[in-house]
């Protein structure tokens, strides 16, 4: 994962400081790129202990379509939690009559309970997975891009338009939080399929290292549904920023050493994309560094 680290590196180095819609500040770049050969190990960081049980949730949540958290919230995945109860906090506020004071984690407990709560309370608007599988269409249909690309892939494999977009422009407004990771292609050459990641806006110290692994994960499973090997994921950035707040914390990451990579081993039982379940996939040979902690910029 030294393509991570150079590139944490060269934010620290190069980057200017600029204020942000969450009032933290970041020192960012704009312009950059990274490569990952999937058949040189999985890329998930080892300088610092990364969960995959988060990103493996997380893309079976986007794949499903799902926009409520209460299937994360459920399997111990908490990474949206706090923009659904930012909303309950400010409706509490203007209306305490109705609606009782609650911590975060008394918020989280009863979305985990309580499903009328979680209807009512765990929505995150049209995001990813509303984007990815039922992106609406002006007949009033609605579009599942996910399978489209599968099809395409097996049908016409040297199509250019092995693309899958989050950012549909009319549903921004109406999103807890417009999708960071907002295009993705695919590309078939010699046996194998690759995924390029547009990202328009990246967390290069919490969030990148779980796109990383999130997008090579998803490629490697596109991969085996397809019946190709998997080749190379390729990350392309936006805004490439370090929160002022994570500064201390990435010059930690810096001076760490990488270790090997692990494997991530799926299931080949699994045909269709939609099938995985948290149980199917097997990470062997991790053997991180520890966690190092940081806040989320809501």
């Amino acid at each position: 994962m030294r393509q991570y680290l150079d590139l944490l590196r060269d934010v620290r180095d190069n980057g200017v400081t600029k204020q942000d819609r969450t009032g933290t500040g970041a020192i960012s770049v704009f312009g950059r790129q990274v490569r990952f050969d999937l058949s040189q190990g999985f890329p998930l960081l080892t300088t610092k202990r990364i969960y995959p049980k988060v990103l493996i949730h997380e893309l079976i949540w986007f794949l499903r379509g799902s926009t409520n958290i209460k299937y994360l919230v459920r399997n111990g995945v908490h990474i949206w939690d706090d923009w659904p109860y930012q909303t309950y906090c400010h409706e509490q506020e203007q209306h305490p009559e109705l609606y009782k004071s609650l911590t975060q984690k008394e918020f989280a407990d009863l979305i985990a309970v309580d499903d009328d709560f979680a209807d009512q309370w765990g929505k995150l608007g049209p995001v990813y997975g509303a984007q990815w599988r039922h992106w609406d269409a002006p007949n009033g249909k609605t579009i599942d891009q996910i399978s489209q690309v599968i099809k395409k892939i097996k049908n016409d494999p040297n199509s250019r338009r092995l693309i899958v977009n989050a950012w549909n422009v009319a549903s921004i407004d109406k999103m807890k939080l417009p999708p960071c990771h907002t295009l993705f292609q695919f590309y078939v050459a010699n046996g194998k399929l690759s995924c390029l990641l547009y990202q328009r806006s990246a967390d290069m110290f919490l969030g990148v290292p779980y796109n990383i692994a999130s997008y090579a994960l998803l490629t490697t499973m596109f991969a085996q549904v397809t019946g190709y090997e998997p080749g190379e994921f390729i990350h392309t950035f936006g805004d490439t920023h370090i929160y002022l707040n994570h500064l201390e914390q990435a010059e930690e990451q810096l001076s760490r050493e990488p270790r090997v990579l692990p494997r991530m081993e799926l299931n080949p039982d699994i045909k269709s994309i939609f099938d995985f379940k948290y149980e199917d996939f097997k990470l062997v040979g991790y053997d991180p560094l520890p966690t190092i902690k940081a806040s989320v910029s809501v």
